[in-house]
């Protein structure tokens, strides 16, 4: 088995490919290629930030494929994983790209969570992809290889690991305060859109759903990224990690002047 089209592919009415290629500043090559996948990905990723706003003020996140093409490429603003990574599928099934949504289980909580989590699995140059532009604090910054299990990788200042346990389950984890951290596991059981409704409202309800308890906003840059939680602003560059408690004022400020969006 291997990552295709299996199941019905996101499709907007409203996606036009050379309006999300502008939004994301990306004009590099187009061929369903790893190169070109992995370029993509890193041009919406330094873009389009990972945030909750609508959360934050009561709304439940829409699901709705042109609803997100508006909010994203047009309005502009950001979003979480449904939002962010639901928008790079429609780009990749534009460029010819094959590709499935994968259910994934945050690992991060100190107790054990639902698969609320929507990762990709792309096939390009004959392997498997994980590609996520949506996990947050310590996402993946560009394509990691399935087959490339237990290797140490790289990804500019910060590293991941990729592991498959008794079960069979991929591990992701990440180089975190000298050890290796679980971020999240899943496996390659195909889902459909429809099947994250659930998970998008309880992410979008839940009063234990981080969504809901704070405001958080992550852009990555490419020399690192920045973290607004709550009303404290992280900026890790070159692996050095900078901490500013702001009032409630400063937020509407970094909002606009750091991620790019009206509060």
């Amino acid at each position: 088995w291997f990552c295709s089209e299996r199941h019905p592919t996101m499709h907007a009415s409203n996606f036009v490919l050379e309006d999300y290629l502008n939004r994301i500043g990306y004009h590099g090559q187009r061929d369903a290629s790893a190169a070109t996948l992995a370029q993509l990905m890193r041009a919406q990723l330094f873009t389009v930030p990972f945030e909750n706003l609508d959360v934050q003020a009561g709304k439940i996140v829409s699901m709705t494929p042109e609803d997100i093409v508006q909010k994203i490429v047009y309005q502009p603003r950001g979003g979480y994983c449904y939002e962010v990574n639901g928008l790079f599928a429609m780009a990749l099934q534009a460029l010819g790209f094959s590709y499935t949504f994968l259910a994934a289980r945050p690992m991060f909580y100190p107790v054990r969570r639902p698969k609320t989590h929507m990762v990709l699995c792309v096939r390009a140059d004959g392997r498997d992809w994980l590609c996520d532009l949506g996990f947050g604090s310590y996402g993946i910054r560009a394509p990691l290889a399935l087959d490339a299990l237990d290797s140490d990788i790289a990804q500019d200042h910060d590293r991941f690991r990729l592991s498959r346990d008794a079960q069979g389950v991929y591990l992701l984890q990440a180089w975190v305060d000298g050890e290796w951290a679980n971020q999240y596991g899943f496996d390659l059981h195909p889902q459909e859109w429809i099947d994250f409704a659930p998970a998008n409202y309880l992410n979008s309800t839940h009063p234990e759903a981080i969504f809901v308890q704070k405001l958080l906003v992550v852009r990555h840059t490419p020399r690192g990224r920045h973290i607004l939680l709550g009303e404290r602003l992280k900026t890790i560059e070159d692996g050095v990690s900078q901490l500013r408690e702001l009032g409630a004022a400063e937020v509407a400020v970094v909002l606009r002047e750091v991620f790019a969006l009206a509060a």
